[in-house]
């Protein structure tokens, strides 16, 4: 009998994570992915943490955050283009479509470099906020970020 009662608990038990599990998926209900700020779920590169390397003030906190919501609203309809072929790739790829991934290259080469063009647009509006020493320090962060992007690039293609 306690046999049974142990057996009982570890079903249910194993059940429940199963059902909280299935919920986990980052898709909503009309099929569209819920995509978080950086990597892993963490905000972007104006989180908390940044924003207290940098000694952000409130105000500039919120200035920042007006300046990116406002690059995401005119940029709109840049992203879902930009989504939308890099599906058409993803399905080329899986399709083993060599001609197809061709053909959209340039089309993504092109994307990638304005949304360069956009960054470095977005990232002087953010420069004119910040006080010379907090420029000083944000383009040292900058700079490590980008050297562990480089590092991590390194040794994928490894």
């Amino acid at each position: 009998m306690k046999n049974k009662v142990i057996a009982a608990v570890g079903v249910l038990a194993l059940g429940a994570t199963l059902a909280f599990g299935a919920t986990g998926d980052p898709s909503t209900a009309d099929g569209q992915r819920q995509f978080h700020h950086g990597r892993h779920g963490r905000k972007g590169a104006f989180g908390a943490k940044f924003a207290e390397k940098l000694g952000l003030t409130d105000a500039q906190k919120q200035q920042i955050r007006d300046i990116r919501k406002g690059f995401y609203e005119a940029n709109k309809p840049l992203f879902q283009q930009a989504r939308a072929t890099r599906q058409e790739l993803r399905a080329a790829k899986q399709a083993g479509d060599q001609a197809k991934l061709d053909a959209l290259k340039p089309t993504l080469d092109a994307q990638r470099a304005q949304f360069k063009e956009l960054r470095a647009a977005q990232d002087q509006k953010i420069a004119q906020i910040l006080t010379p020493e907090q420029r000083a320090q944000w383009d040292t962060l900058k700079a490590e970020r980008a050297q562990r992007m480089q590092e991590r690039k390194q040794r994928s293609n490894q």
